[in-house]
């Protein structure tokens, strides 16, 4: 295992800074986004106001949201339902499975893609597996659903070997190329 795998290609505070500007500045034209403690708090199906402003300065400025999720097509179509956004399910994240099958589904180019992400060893290990820009988000939330836990406590050490590797990734509050 390389340790590239789970470095970001950027590291933004939220998915929420990500501006459509900034998105078209860097040739993005679809943002790919896992779904709990990035997009929506685990605990929040209903989101907030903020993510609601989000996505409509997103279909305004012409960029597509896919939802890229691990869990149960149940679970994350009645999160995504009221954002009217699409989504894969079973994404199978490490794994390149989830983002694979929204490239070719929807004929998409690589460069134009990212994907956004919480967690180093699913989100950005899955981006880069697919050949995609990652970045990684602080998530949104402290908690995480049960699943999580053994992901989280691993990925505590991951971060550390990143970031002393890679003394250049900050928190920023835009896509910034390091």
């Amino acid at each position: 295992m390389r340790l590239e795998q789970f470095t970001p290609t950027y590291m933004v505070e939220r998915i929420y800074d990500l501006t459509v500007d900034d998105l078209k500045a860097h040739g993005v034209k679809t943002v790919l986004a896992d779904l709990d403690n990035t997009l929506l708090a685990w605990n929040n199906p209903n989101g907030t106001p903020e993510l609601r402003q989000w996505l409509a300065d997103l279909r305004e400025g012409g960029i597509e949201l896919i939802v890229v999720s691990n869990n149960t097509t149940k679970r994350v179509a009645k999160a995504v339902e009221p954002l009217g956004v699409q989504f894969v399910s079973w994404s199978l994240k490490p794994l390149p499975r989830g983002i694979l099958h929204v490239l070719r589904t929807h004929h998409l180019d690589r460069q134009s893609v990212i994907m956004v992400g919480d967690q180093m060893l699913t989100d950005i290990w899955a981006a880069h597996a697919a050949g995609v820009r990652s970045v990684l988000v602080k998530r949104l939330i402290d908690s995480d659903m049960w699943q999580t836990w053994l992901n989280r406590s691993i990925e505590k050490q991951v971060k550390k070997i990143v970031f002393r590797a890679h003394p250049n990734l900050k928190w920023e509050k835009s896509l910034r190329d390091n």
